[in-house]
C-alpha cells in the first residue's frame, strides 16, 4: 500500500477515466523499464497511451506518479471494510490481504512487480514512496475508524495503523541476510504468507520466550 485513491469506479464515465488512468499508468511502467527512467519523457508516456500530454497531467500531476501510484490500495481498503463485523480490525486486514493479492490477475501482479522494481532502483522514487506512507496511513487510519466506529483521531487508531503497516513492512521486506536495495519478489504466494505471518506475530503481540540464565 503506497497512495491513496478512490475505490473503482462504476459509472461510464468513472470507468472511462479509470481505463485512460490504468493506459497512462502501463506505457509509463513499459517504457521507464524498457528505456530507463531519465531516458523517457512523458510526451513519448502520452503518445504510447495515446492520449495528449495536458490528458497526461491531469491523471499524474508529475513524471514519477504512475510509479508511485499504486491501484491495490483501494481495492484492498475496500475488501478491509467488507469484511465480517465479527472479525477483529487485525483478523479483517489479514483476511483482505489474502483475498485480494491472491486472486490479483497476472497483467496486474506484473505491474506491481514492475513498479517495484522501478522503485527500488530509482533513488527520487524511493524518497517519494517514504514520503508517500504517510499519506497511506491516513487512508487506513480512516478506514480503520469507520470499521470500529470512532474518531480517526483516536490515539487507538493512530497506533493500531502504524503498527499494522509496519508489520506488513517487515513481512514484505524484512528478509534476513538479503539486500534492501533490491526488491523482494512481489505478489508471490510467499510473500503474501510472509506479510501474513508478521500480522499473525502482531496479532499475538509478538511474544517473545526469554533465555534462561
Amino acid at each position: 500500500m503506497t497512495s491513496p485513491h478512490p475505490e473503482r469506479p462504476v459509472g461510464l464515465r468513472e470507468r472511462k477515466k479509470a481505463r485512460t488512468r490504468d493506459a497512462i499508468q502501463r506505457e509509463a511502467l513499459r517504457l521507464f523499464t524498457e528505456q530507463g527512467y531519465d531516458a523517457t519523457t512523458v510526451e513519448q508516456i502520452a503518445e504510447a497511451a495515446e492520449v495528449s500530454p495536458s490528458t497526461y497531467f491531469r491523471y499524474f500531476p508529475t513524471k514519477e506518479e504512475p510509479v508511485i501510484y499504486d491501484r491495490i490500495d483501494p481495492i484492498l481498503m475496500a475488501s478491509f471494510l467488507d469484511q465480517p463485523a465479527e472479525l477483529t480490525p487485525l483478523q479483517a486486514v489479514r483476511v483482505a490481504i489474502r483475498e485480494v493479492l491472491q486472486q490479483l490477475p497476472a497483467e496486474e501482479s506484473e505491474l506491481e512487480a514492475m513498479r517495484h522494481r522501478l522503485i527500488f532502483g530509482v533513488p527520487e522514487l524511493r524518497a517519494r514512496i517514504v514520503e508517500r506512507m504517510v499519506d497511506t496511513m491516513s487512508v487506513l487510519a480512516d478506514a480503520v475508524a469507520e470499521r470500529v466506529g470512532c474518531e480517526r483521531g483516536d490515539e487507538r487508531v493512530q497506533v493500531f495503523t502504524g503498527c499494522v503497516l509496519g508489520a506488513m513492512l517487515a513481512g514484505a521486506y524484512g528478509r534476513d541476510g538479503s539486500d534492501l536495495t533490491e526488491p523482494p519478489p512481489m505478489l508471490t504466494s510467499e510473500m503474501v504468507a510472509r506479510v501474513d505471518r508478521a500480522l499473525k506475530l502482531l496479532e499475538n503481540g509478538v511474544p517473545f520466550e526469554r533465555a534462561d540464565g
